[in-house]
């Protein structure tokens, strides 16, 4: 009987054990299956990034990237081999021959000046690296932004006369509808619209038209000096007198001051930090001078210029102080900081005073030649203005008139 109770206990022991192990092998099936669930999750997630490096780094090959951040420290950074990039769809303009040996190329100033490029294709065209051969003449470019047709044309046509081959002539009106079938052949104007937009006084699209005013002077490869103006400027000098300054200078001529009050550091917005600080906020006349490289600086710009179009708007004036800032900050040893267009701002009020065919005289003419003494290549020069304005069109007969008599043309 004892044996027998004996024999009971041991068949007991040994289910038990055989219970614990087949729970121990259950136990080691789910780890095990876990464990191969995830050997094959990373193993996927493995390959998979693998695959992805090798499609990453095969279309890296195949793309060219173009810096477009301009440097505070170095105009240097500005060079024209910075190109943006080229817009797709973009059809490349017609290239002219060289000489042989010369290497490069230049784009053709198009017979019309009307053309379908966007705006991004324009800047990317005017700012593509060209080469001007020795043996070009070096052209000023008159870049006139207006509101309307020009009601001193005349007196340009006159001062342009005899000249051809030494100046281009760009037209930016904010007039749409603005056609030019009145206009002669043979007049310098003619044919000389670029594709314009409408213009609001004190906007920032004012900046807009200027730049597409350069962009367009650009894509002729001899335009070396580029000098904007309005319809109601007038030359105080002959073509040759104001050629042989410009193509000659050292410097450029953009007027530009820091100004305290609400009429200058009162503009600043201290959104533009840390990029544009108070300190390099500076105000000036909009009409300018500009050699090459400084205009090709201009239409390259990706980083001041969308920065004045999102924080100068109203009550800033974005053509008195763009380009000022711009300058001072990036070319401020190549600038004379000052303008080459007489302006009359001793009345008080948002706009200068306006010449009328009353106040055309020898002794205005005369005064606005010689009016103060200043440098030029670093001499003294009494020839400060070349140009001046605001002449009505009720000016023409007498500007004329006086032409030959002072202005010598």
């Amino acid at each position: 009987m004892k044996k027998k109770s004996q024999e009971t206990q041991e068949d007991s022991l040994q289910q038990e054990t055989r219970h614990h192990l087949h729970q121990i092998f259950i136990s080691m099936m789910f780890k095990s299956r876990w464990f191969f669930q995830h050997l094959v999750l990373y193993s996927f997630l493995i390959g998979f990034g693998f695959g992805l490096g090798f499609l990453l780094n095969f279309h890296m090959r195949n793309v060219s990237f173009s810096p477009q951040l301009f440097r505070l420290s170095s105009p240097l950074s500005l060079s024209p081999q910075l190109q943006p990039t080229p817009p797709e769809n973009l059809v490349i303009a017609k290239e002219t021959a060289l000489p042989e040996g010369q290497k490069g190329h230049s784009l053709v100033e198009p017979e019309k000046l009307m053309h379908n490029m966007t705006e991004g294709e324009l800047m990317w065209r005017a700012t593509k690296a060209q080469e001007t051969p020795a043996t070009v003449k070096r052209k000023v470019a008159f870049m006139f932004l207006t509101r309307g047709k020009l009601p001193l044309a005349k007196l340009w046509e006159r001062f342009f006369n005899g000249h051809h081959g030494l100046f281009s002539v760009y037209i930016h009106t904010s007039d749409l509808s603005y056609v030019d079938n009145g206009i002669p052949e043979t007049s310098p104007f003619y044919r000389r619209r670029i594709p314009s937009k409408e213009v609001k006084w004190g906007m920032v699209s004012m900046v807009g038209a200027e730049r597409r005013l350069l962009a367009n002077a650009l894509l002729d490869s001899a335009n070396q000096r580029f000098v904007l103006l309005s319809e109601t400027d007038i030359p105080l000098f002959n073509f040759s007198t104001i050629y042989s300054y410009l193509i000659n200078s050292q410097h450029s001529f953009v007027d530009l001051y820091d100004l305290p009050g609400p009429a200058g550091r009162g503009r600043y917005n201290r959104r533009m930090s840390p990029l544009i600080t108070r300190s390099k906020w500076r105000k000036g006349s909009q009409w300018f001078e500009i050699d090459r490289e400084i205009a090709l600086a201009v239409v390259s710009d990706n980083t001041y210029f969308p920065l004045f179009k999102k924080h100068c708007r109203w009550g800033c004036y974005a053509d008195e102080h763009y380009l000022p800032t711009f300058v001072h900050v990036m070319f401020s040893g190549k600038n004379a900081n000052r303008s080459l267009t007489w302006t009359d701002w001793s009345r008080r009020g948002p706009h200068p005073r306006k010449y009328t065919r009353r106040s055309v005289r020898a002794e205005l003419l005369m005064k606005l030649r010689n009016r103060e003494e200043c440098v030029y290549n670093g001499k003294k020069s009494n020839v400060c203005y070349l140009f001046a304005r605001k002449f009505d069109d009720s000016c023409i007969d007498m500007l004329i008139h006086f032409a030959g008599r002072i202005m010598g043309f």
